[in-house]
């Protein structure tokens, strides 16, 4: 089946002001079903918002009106504003500035206050404003920019003697969030764009709301058997549960299976942390019958390319690691265990013993690779490693270009970076390049061996090359902005996704190559369909999609709670840490609420799937830093999971990932948060 991919944008989050609201429902529903809560719309454009919130917490709902007080001569500047309750609040320094009288901000003032109570007696059609005195009020817009009418809006509320006011919007600049707390009891705002540029790039459809619009929506029961929610059987939990299928270990069955890959050449298998046992033991088995089943011939990993070819070597019968356990011990770099694992270990005895097979009937074997750049000074070495063997001259040169990275810390990529970008050190870019070239120039030369050997050992040395010039490039970036250095991690992988399958599809007689990738769900979901894009974000999933279209599938993982292998801190030793349940409005708290253990979701499998999950909602992603104490701010971000992925595996209970090298503070675990009242 074909669908749309969302198209690229700089900053979209929502469809519609009503697609907004029913994300701060999501968000709000600690107060649903209280009698105490009212909700207030800021008009025009919050009360449609604040409708979605209130049918959803089943509240009263009403519209609070705000208006600008403009400045003389330049009305669309605000110097302040003016609220439902002839509440004024004026920017002082502001109205000193424009030097504006005292006559001419109540003349101001009045005219707007006259505009006001008209559109209060048009809006209620005669009915009397909600009395909020000692209720909880849940004051919503469609978005902050500067703040002003909803700082006036929270200053008139107080007047009228509320027991708390929440704010609540769909997006807005951190430091105002910021100003508001200062003021309000509470606030829940869906999403911070960085940078803010305005409330209507956060919004697909962000047309003028018209007073007509108001008034139907405020005659409109949210409370009440005329606001009953849809019956169980249409909520997105009872649809979700309807249309998942039960895929016990997180492996779905074989139909399944099937149905969601088809014929894709690239299989992209995703994990929502680095370190939890079922995401990669899933992946793992689904993998074997890709190979076993489906002709996949290789499986590229977010690792290191000199460390996977390691275990490339011994996958397919060479090189001197006789187990794979010493194969792996070339992953010695933060985090090891990501690599250096039970569940990889016991992968690669599988693929050794399955590709020993295919080797006796003379069939294509099976390999291993990663597509990471961390590798900088590894992949030096192994490009003057190949050349000894090959060329010594070309060693030599090798050797010289590369000895310009010797001023950094052996085998610092960081301290190369920092030193090269802030002028403290040379800019080995040059060298990096001219070293790229000469070895594509000498390829033939290399070949005068025959054989896949040959082959595959030039590819290895060029691809290592390839990651030398690009981790330069990638080490510079790290220190001018987030965005770049991921967009040039990303861009890598993905070039070397494609280097990979133009390599063996030159394999003679064995058809075209097919790839099975494991990488973070961060990596593997498409960027477009999550908040990232608004920083202009790309991710491997997305640039797949792009480049392989049909024959591309992305598959995500995801949990609700458990534990997980992380540190607390870069560089850190690995801990066993207790997941907190997933948080409301998330898209891990909707398949938790099915009550279904462990299944996979897919349009592919049921179409239905498609309309819950094309709802905005936050998506968990935990690396391999954990920090339960700013979950939402370090491990949340809005995603609409349809179009981020072809298919999602939920695992709703899930265990830590055990490293090879277990240490003390993972064997003693974390203690959970209920100990000891919860025993």
């Amino acid at each position: 089946m074909t669908r749309t991919r969302p198209p690229q944008s700089p900053r979209r989050v929502f469809r519609d002001r009503r697609e907004a609201g029913r994300v701060l429902a999501d968000l709000l529903t600690a107060y649903r079903g209280r009698d105490d809560v009212i909700v207030l719309g800021l008009a025009r454009g919050g009360v449609p918002v604040a409708w979605e919130v209130a049918a959803a917490l089943g509240a009263p709902l009403d519209a609070f009106i705000v208006r600008k007080l403009g400045a003389p001569g330049h009305e669309e500047f605000a110097m302040g504003a003016l609220a439902t309750g002839g509440r004024v609040v004026v920017n002082d320094d502001i109205v000193r500035a424009l030097r504006v009288s005292p006559q001419q901000l109540r003349d101001i003032a009045e005219r707007e206050g006259h505009e006001l109570f008209r559109r209060e007696a048009a809006y209620r059609a005669g009915r009397p404003p909600l009395d909020v005195s000692g209720k909880t009020v849940v004051l919503v817009d469609d978005g902050l920019a500067t703040g002003a009418s909803m700082m006036a809006a929270i200053q008139a509320l107080r007047d009228a003697g509320p027991a708390e006011i929440v704010v609540a919007v769909p997006a807005a600049p951190e430091s105002t969030c910021h100003e508001i707390l200062g003021v309000a009891d509470d606030l829940v705002c869906a999403s911070m764009p960085t940078p803010f540029v305005a409330v209507g790039e956060s919004y697909w459809d962000f047309r003028q709301v018209s007073g007509e619009e108001v008034r139907e929506h405020l005659a409109t029961p949210t409370t009440g058997s005329a606001a009953t929610p849809a019956p169980a059987a249409l909520t997105p939990t009872a649809i979700v549960g309807g249309c998942a299928v039960d895929a016990p270990g997180g492996v779905p069955p074989l139909d399944a299976l099937e149905a969601i890959v088809g014929d894709a050449r690239v299989v992209l298998i995703g994990e929502g942390s680095h370190g939890t046992h079922e995401f990669y033991a899933a992946r793992a088995a689904i993998t074997r019958w890709l190979i076993e089943q489906k002709g996949f011939c290789a499986v590229a990993a977010e690792a290191d390319w000199p460390d996977a070819y390691r275990v490339n070597r011994y996958v397919r019968g060479e090189g001197e690691d006789t187990t794979a356990d010493a194969a792996l011990r070339g992953f010695q770099r933060f985090p090891a265990w990501m690599w250096r694992n039970v569940v990889v270990r016991d992968f690669a005895e599988w693929l050794q013993a399955h590709n020993r097979q295919r080797r006796s009937l003379g069939q294509r074997q099976t390999g291993f690779y990663g597509l990471d750049l961390y590798s900088l000074h590894r992949s030096m070495e192994e490009v003057i490693s190949y050349l000894d063997g090959v060329d010594p001259r070309a060693a030599d040169r090798a050797r010289r270009r590369y000895a310009c990275f010797d001023h950094a810390t052996a085998d610092d990529g960081q301290a190369y970076g920092y030193a090269a970008a802030f002028g403290a050190g040379l800019s080995c870019e040059r060298e990096a390049v001219d070293q790229l070239i000469d070895m594509h120039h000498s390829a033939i030369d290399y070949l005068h061996h025959d054989g896949l050997v040959a082959e595959d050992e030039l590819f290895y040395a060029q691809q290592n090359a390839q990651t030398v010039r690009d981790a330069e490039v990638y080490y510079r970036a790290m220190f001018s902005g987030r965005v770049t250095s991921w967009n040039l991690r990303d861009e890598h992988m993905a070039r070397t996704l494609e280097s990979l399958l133009t390599h063996l599809d030159r394999h003679p007689g064995a058809g075209p190559a097919r790839i099975v990738l494991w990488a973070h769900n961060s990596h593997v979901g498409d960027a477009r369909a999550t908040e990232v894009s608004s920083d202009g974000q790309l991710t491997l999933g997305q640039l797949a999609r792009q480049r392989f279209g049909d024959d591309c599938r992305l598959i995500g993982l995801t949990t609700y709670t458990g534990t997980v292998t992380a540190a607390s801190e870069w560089g850190g030793v690995a801990e066993r840490k207790v997941v907190r349940p997933a948080l409301n409005g998330s898209v891990e708290e909707l398949f938790h609420e099915t009550d279904r253990p462990e299944f996979v979701i897919s349009a592919l499998i049921d179409r239905a799937a498609e309309e819950p999950l094309s709802t905005v909602r936050l998506g968990r992603a935990i690396g391999v830093i954990y920090l339960p104490a700013t979950e939402r701010q370090s491990h949340y971000y809005h995603v609409r999971p349809a179009d981020q992925y072809d298919a999602i595996i939920h695992i709703d209970r899930t265990r830590a990932l055990e490293p090879l090298e277990v240490t003390s503070e993972w064997v003693a675990g974390e203690t959970p948060e209920t100990y000891p009242s919860g025993l």
